[in-house]
């Protein structure tokens, strides 16, 4: 897919990897509406704030009037609350499902016929390493992110007919607010991630995998579960 002057929604855009990812897509021509569930805090210059809750199907189909001319969604926004699946509290373990699952298929099936209707594009859902590794302490992030990662695999069929192509990026430990309090040796720059995120929409690229991490464990699926 062309950048530029690609008409971009990027979810999540006020901090972390969005933020990036909004950055760059600017930089490179794009026009950028600059999602959040609270605009004001979008302080990037040259995109369009727009209120964005991913868990408020008002909220989307809102967003979905306004940002009427878009041919890229990016689902980057996600949360992470670090809750066990078995001890962990239930309300927990549905929030991360509602926002982390639930949330890209629901902006991804409003923005659809937009993006049909403006000639085809492309979606790119920011989906992790734990997508495919699932420690037991963030059993409830790592299952919505394999729930994210069936829903790309079966979007990118379903969505292939009517132009629009579906990427997805899996990432280990970025330097965010998010992985602030994971002790991991290693933390990858959000801003190399979203280069190589880009990179891949405009090559047409079904996987980008922005990490040696990344690749180690996609390489290692076809092994016991004991060497993932």
């Amino acid at each position: 897919m062309e950048l530029k002057d690609a008409v971009a929604v990027v979810t999540g855009a006020n901090r972390g990897l969005g933020r990036h990812l909004a950055a760059q897509l600017t930089q490179r021509g794009a026009k950028v509406y600059a999602a959040a569930r609270r605009p004001e805090t979008v302080d990037l210059p040259g995109v369009t704030p727009l209120r964005l809750d991913v868990t408020d199907d008002e909220s989307i189909r809102a967003a979905a009037r306004i940002a009427s001319d878009a041919t890229l969604l990016v689902n980057n926004a996600g949360i992470s609350t670090a809750t066990p699946l078995i001890a962990g509290r239930l309300d927990a373990v549905r929030l991360e499902m509602e926002t982390n699952f639930f949330g890209p298929l629901a902006v991804t099936r409003a923005f659809t016929p937009v993006i049909e209707g403006n000639g085809g594009g492309a979606v790119l859902n920011v989906l992790s390493v734990l997508s495919w590794l699932h420690p037991a302490g963030l059993g409830s992030y790592a299952a919505a992110k394999a729930a994210a990662w069936a829903l790309t695999s079966a979007a990118r069929e379903e969505l292939a007919p009517r132009g629009i192509a579906v990427s997805a990026l899996h990432v280990a430990y970025m330097d965010t607010d998010m992985a602030a309090s994971v002790p991991a040796d290693k933390k990858v720059d959000p801003a190399q991630v979203a280069a190589q995120a880009l990179d891949g929409i405009a090559a047409g690229l079904p996987e980008i995998l922005a990490d040696d991490t990344t690749r180690y464990v996609k390489q290692s699926l076809s092994g016991a579960p004991s060497t993932v």
